[in-house]
């Protein structure tokens, strides 16, 4: 009872690592049933031509029985003809063991014939259905590496949803605080390149205004002052000229 129980148990393991190889490559597997199938196939041509040959040689025979029975139908006309019966009746009796004999003969020729073709037939049949299952493995491959390529990229799909809790999401974190941080670099470039920028300006606007004065005044020693230099606006430089006017009189 033991060992029963061990035998069913290694034949149970037997068979697990037996379907798994069987389902680890289904398409080996078709591939490895084809080839067994071309090779049977090979060898039942070599047999039908074998076959053949044999139809050949009963052929030959029946031919050659043919022409034995014809000539000695010839043989016993002629020696009727010449009156010679005894002789005639000898031959008359080969005839008869003759045409027995091509009557075995063509039935062992026409029943060849018949398995032949018989046999023919099979082989050609089988060798579609051969033609039909290479086809067959090609597409279930293709369609098997496709349903992979599919299955893959669904898997990449639902990777993409960029989950935190994904490597892919974890990874995307990384790249954004990488992403930050030179954006931070360049900010603080920026920041710093801008320091003391108003000081800068605000000297550049004293000097400007110190240089405007200087002028002014060389102006004004020389006597080139005008209303256009001097900044006065036109109806102040008609009631400056009314006032000269009044005073004069």
């Amino acid at each position: 009872m033991i060992l029963g129980k061990l035998w069913k148990a290694l034949a149970a393991q037997m068979n697990k690592v037996a379907n798994f190889f069987w389902t680890a490559d289904p398409i080996a597997q078709l591939q490895y049933e084809y080839d067994k199938a071309v090779d049977q196939m090979k060898e039942g041509r070599e047999g039908l031509e074998q076959y053949r040959a044999l139809v050949e040689r009963v052929t030959r025979q029946v031919n050659g029985d043919q022409q034995h029975v014809a000539q000695l139908e010839a043989r016993i006309k002629a020696y009727l003809q010449a009156g010679e019966r005894e002789t005639a009746s000898k031959f008359a009796l080969e005839l008869q063991a003759a045409k027995k004999q091509l009557a075995e003969n063509e039935g062992q020729l026409k029943m060849h014939e018949t398995a032949y073709t018989n046999n023919v037939t099979k082989i050609k049949h089988a060798t579609k259905k051969l033609s039909d299952l290479k086809t067959k493995i090609q597409k279930y491959d293709a369609d098997l590496k496709l349903s992979r390529a599919e299955a893959e990229l669904a898997k990449l799909a639902h990777s993409f949803n960029f989950d935190v809790t994904t490597d892919f999401g974890q990874i995307e974190d990384v790249i954004q605080d990488k992403i930050g941080l030179n954006r931070a670099k360049v900010r603080v470039a920026a920041d710093l390149s801008g320091e003391g920028l108003e000081d800068i300006k605000r000297e550049e606007a004293v000097e400007k205004t110190m240089a405007d004065n200087a002028l002014r005044e060389f102006e004004i020693e020389m006597g080139m002052v005008t209303p256009e230099t001097a900044g006065v606006k036109a109806d102040d430089k008609e009631l400056g000229s009314e006032r000269i006017t009044q005073k004069t009189t």
